[in-house]
């Protein structure tokens, strides 16, 4: 369903609208006035890429790879907090 601009010319509030199946009429959310004008929208960017199977192997690899950094930054903390000082 596409989503159109309004401008009440009632009120003077600009508004966004998601309409389907043909309807060509709403009114103002604000004032309730059925003297809108639909106005003509700027391009919306282009919608990111499909996260398909690669998407979620490259988060699975980077999860991996924080959690070796993690296990490896315990372990030298282990080494500098037991290793010293007796």
């Amino acid at each position: 369903m596409p989503v159109y601009e309004f401008d009440c010319e009632q009120c003077g509030r600009r508004f966004e609208e998601l309409l389907g199946g043909g309807a060509d009429s709403t009114e103002c959310p604000h004032c309730g006035s059925e003297r809108i004008r639909r106005v003509l929208s700027g391009i919306s960017p282009p919608a990111r890429l499909h996260r398909g199977p690669r998407a979620r192997d490259g988060e699975s690899r980077r999860r991996e790879r924080e959690a070796a950094r993690g296990e490896r930054l315990r372990e030298a903390r282990k080494r500098r907090g037991g290793g010293g000082g007796g």
